[in-house]
């Protein structure tokens, strides 16, 4: 691929981290244009558009065509997919402006919908959770008791959402029936309705995030974390932790020829991937894969932990050519989910008065202010504040991690 030719750089919703593209960009002489794939961002990523990063914004009306002979006065080389609602657009447009310098466009719906994800890994021979996709409660009934799993711990979630929203477990003694029915139809996160749900066993054992960068076809690590997540009754993947590992941790290698053949399955052979695999008692199976960077703030804390990240490692790819084969752990880092145990108004930001005080202290955000309604934490979006922790000591960071989960436990939701 030919580099330096285009001034300009085009980002497909450029939304959630993918909103650090433009800077990141003009830094190394390019400038952003942003593609909306809506005429308003979806709710989950609304805070996160600005449209005056852009030199020019371009908005999706429904014709692929149009807008790509729209976008073809830029003369890119490339595009780039900011958030997940922008992959599938990506995908379409370079089929349009630069056939062949994309991902394998026969594969565009498995980097999307969870269910063509599992059917892309069939087809290629990778181990997947057993899963099924439908509509149809009765068809969803035959298919359980078809692979013996009537009465057995479920995973039900729709085929297309992100960051664990509507994503519920039922128990042995549950009815999956009525999470059923309350995935199916509503609009989730991505501003899309659930036209169908997915089925999945309840897979046990230890969740990593493994977030990659490919060019042509050859993989690399940019890093490794492994999740701690917690459930509430029937909710479960809300995040509690992350903890960053290095390269050549065993459980990393142990991780790594897996990921490897997903993303070959789904066809990902050029720029970000971030994939969630499960080590289960099995071996490894996927829970999800993207084609995009990672989202939640995970830039800031990749940086942090590796002095690199999706964002860097684009920019140096797309605009000077340079690849990068593995990535280095500088500092041993722990990011803190602070969970809202209810709905209600927030009353003592206090309680985390002295966190800085901590030996591992590095960094906090609380999102809501004091007296703001706060929701009761679900998912990645409905956190109530995030806490970085970096020390050398492991020990130190456990010390100082616990501390932040007595501070938690105090805080102080009044209900309406």
């Amino acid at each position: 691929m030919k580099h330096g030719m285009s001034n300009y750089t085009i980002i497909v919703d450029p939304l959630s981290t993918g909103q650090e593209y433009p800077a990141a960009f003009r830094e190394a002489g390019r400038l952003p244009v942003a593609v909306l794939s809506g005429a308003e961002p979806p709710p989950a990523y609304t805070a996160s558009w600005h449209p005056g990063d852009f030199e020019h914004v371009h908005y999706f009306t429904g014709d692929v065509q149009a807008l790509a002979e729209e976008l073809r006065q830029y003369e890119p080389e490339y595009l780039i997919p900011g958030a997940e609602s922008g992959v599938e657009l990506c995908d379409q447009l370079i089929e349009f402006l630069v056939p062949g310098t994309g991902n394998v466009s026969e594969l565009a719906s498995a980097r999307r919908d969870k269910w063509e994800m599992a059917q892309a890994l069939a087809a290629a021979g990778v181990p997947r959770l057993r899963q099924f996709r439908t509509a149809d409660p009765a068809d969803a009934e035959k298919w359980l008791k078809e692979n013996d799993l009537l009465g057995r711990r479920l995973v039900i979630k729709p085929p297309k959402s992100a960051a664990g929203d509507e994503v519920y477990v039922v128990f042995e003694d549950g009815d999956w029936r009525e999470r059923f029915d309350r995935v199916l139809g509503r609009t989730n996160k991505m501003g899309l309705t659930n036209d169908a749900v997915l089925i999945q066993e309840y897979a046990e054992g230890t969740e990593y995030l493994v977030d990659t960068y490919s060019v042509d076809g050859k993989h690399a690590l940019v890093d490794v974390c492994r999740y701690t997540k917690v459930g509430r009754g029937d909710k479960i993947g809300i995040y509690r932790r992350i903890d960053f590992l290095a390269e050549d941790d065993p459980e990393v290698q142990a991780l790594w020829p897996y990921t490897e053949q997903v993303l070959d399955a789904v066809g990902i052979r050029i720029g970000c991937g971030h994939v969630e695999v499960m080590m289960t008692p099995d071996g490894p199976r996927l829970i999800e894969v993207a084609a995009r960077p990672a989202g939640g703030g995970h830039q800031m804390v990749s940086e942090l932990a590796t002095g690199d990240n999706h964002i860097k490692r684009t920019v140096a790819h797309r605009v000077r050519g340079e690849v990068r084969d593995g990535f280095d752990l500088v500092q041993h880092l722990r990011g803190i989910f602070v969970i809202a145990p209810r709905e209600g108004y927030f009353r003592n930001r206090e309680v985390f008065d002295g966190i800085d005080a901590l030996k591992s202290f590095q960094w906090m955000k609380i999102l809501y202010d004091e007296d703001a309604v706060v929701p009761e934490t679900v998912d990645l979006f409905t956190c109530l504040a995030w806490v970085i922790l970096i020390h050398s000591d492991p020990a130190t960071l456990d010390a100082d991690y616990h501390r932040v989960l007595e501070m938690e436990a105090g805080i102080v939701i009044e209900t309406r």
